[in-house]
């Protein structure tokens, strides 16, 4: 399911997504354009000084990559991209929010990723949601957005999703999996994938079941193009290979409607055996408005950047 950067999405892909929980790649950037992009974001990367998380010392800390669009000036533009935003409207209704984004690296002879899904999120957050859809809704999850910083081919574990797996709660996220460093490295149906530092078949609603992986398809994709899926799709990613020594780069960011409660209740987040304070934190209003003042919002970046939301 492709189409063209400005064109918007047709009612047969609205319904393809309603069905099968993904559609793309799509064009955001041309090859040029993104690694000017990354060239220039990536070196913000390390400068944790005005990140609204920081830095653990001495860990390797995913939360240290998580929402470094509050930061950083070119993930600051990227979240609110036209390109992205726009589809997200036709799926999600006007009034969007950016709640998290974080990076996904895989370097030569990683892991895959586990198979999961996530739908509130209180899963590796100590049972804690940190989304809440208003009640008696039909929807659940975030939909997420995956953008390739590098080109992404088979042997460099791409993503992969299983459709219309979306319409199924495969996983009690109530569970709350446990965080242990020796989790890496567990060999699943004869593939070595893992969930950094946590087994995601700790939250199995069947501890007996298995996800069907004939019916998975692996996005390969060229830098600069994004695909769109339902968080509460099934999910996960293959190892890499080492077949080249080039990394493969996702940076994901994830959205909702404004409706939805973003850390309700809660001051901190735990995840990874950290935890961290929420007061510089804030959703991005990416497009429409935010008519219901549930959540913290960020007009600009913690340097001063506004953020460009659409209409």
């Amino acid at each position: 399911m492709t189409n063209d950067l400005h064109e918007p999405l047709s009612d047969e892909q609205v319904a393809f997504f309603q069905k099968e929980g993904y559609l793309g790649p799509f064009p955001a950037y041309s090859e040029g354009e993104i690694d000017d992009i990354w060239r220039r974001a990536r070196l913000k990367t390390f400068d944790h000084s005005k990140s609204v998380f920081g830095k653990a010392e001495n860990t390797k800390d995913p939360i240290s990559s998580y929402d470094r669009h509050l930061d950083i000036d070119e993930l600051a533009d990227h979240v609110c991209h036209p390109a992205i935003v726009s589809k997200l409207q036709r799926l999600i209704g006007r009034d969007v929010a950016c709640w998290r984004s974080e990076f996904f690296p895989k370097y030569p002879g990683d892991e895959g990723t586990d198979w999961h899904q996530g739908d509130t999120f209180a899963g590796l957050n100590g049972g804690k949601d940190a989304l809440r859809w208003p009640e008696g809704s039909q929807e659940g999850g975030t939909v997420t957005v995956w953008t390739a910083l590098s080109d992404v081919t088979l042997d460099m574990g791409p993503m992969g999703i299983i459709p219309g797996t979306q319409h199924s709660r495969f996983y009690d996220e109530s569970k709350a999996a446990s965080y242990s460093q020796d989790k890496h490295g567990l060999v699943k149906n004869g593939v070595a994938r893992g969930f950094y530092g946590y087994d995601y078949r700790e939250l199995q609603v069947d501890p007996n079941w298995t996800p069907d992986e004939s019916k998975a398809i692996y996005f390969t994709m060229k830098k600069g193009e994004f695909i769109i899926f339902w968080s509460t799709l099934l999910h996960g990613s293959l190892p890499h290979l080492g077949e080249t020594s080039t990394p493969r780069l996702g940076y994901v960011s994830r959205y909702v409607p404004t409706s939805v409660k973003v850390y309700p209740d809660a001051d901190t987040l735990t995840e990874f055996g950290r935890t961290v304070t929420l007061e510089q934190y804030g959703t991005v209003i990416a497009g429409g408005e935010d008519a219901y003042g549930h959540n913290r919002v960020r007009s600009c970046t913690t340097r001063g950047k506004p953020f460009n939301r659409i209409a």
